[in-house]
């Protein structure tokens, strides 16, 4: 049965998701820590700014380490799948026919309404990890974590995978 709900839990937010994995991820919070409880959105934080700090989609990431916490080699073999499995069969449908209609203004106006919603899921899944973050590590240790990577984002141009380990080396020095 667990196979089953790992599953369900990355093809059903791979086979409704449009945009990426980036744009799947709060989907994706919904099933592993609302749905099924198999982690805390802190948990789920920390593995997705892990996550993020390596190579490979985001996606494919996150189903493998889920599944191997819920159920080992098999779970990770289980929910790697069903996060492949939906793009690949969705692509190869619908290549050909965005393919073939590729100038018509209708595809066009479909991306262009598509961009805001994936902009706000993820507003609202970084919202829940500020609040997370505000409960768990207090507003102090969220500011100087935020202000130091907004600085070197932003004005050192840093790339966001030494920003997130830094954060990570932050938090084991002061916040374990």
């Amino acid at each position: 049965m667990i196979y089953w709900e790992l599953f369900l839990a990355f093809f059903i937010p791979n086979i409704i998701g449009y945009g990426g994995g980036p744009a799947i991820i709060p989907l994706i919070e919904t099933e592993v820590v609302g749905r099924y409880g198999w982690m805390t959105a802190q948990t789920f934080a920390e593995t997705l700014a892990l996550g993020n700090a390596l190579p490979s989609p985001i996606a494919t990431k996150m189903a493998g380490y889920v599944g191997y916490e819920v159920a080992g080699i098999g779970g990770a073999l289980v929910a790697v799948a069903a996060t492949v499995i939906p793009t690949l069969l969705l692509m190869l449908g619908a290549l050909g026919l965005l393919y073939r209609h590729r100038e018509s203004p209708r595809v066009k106006r479909m991306s262009q309404w598509v961009r805001p919603v994936i902009a706000m899921m993820m507003a609202w899944l970084t919202l829940g990890f500020l609040l997370e973050s505000l409960n768990t590590s207090g507003a102090i240790h969220t500011l100087i974590i935020g202000i130091v990577a907004a600085i070197a984002l932003i004005r050192f141009k840093t790339h966001p995978a030494f920003v997130v380990m830094a954060a990570l080396v932050y938090g084991g020095l002061f916040l374990g």
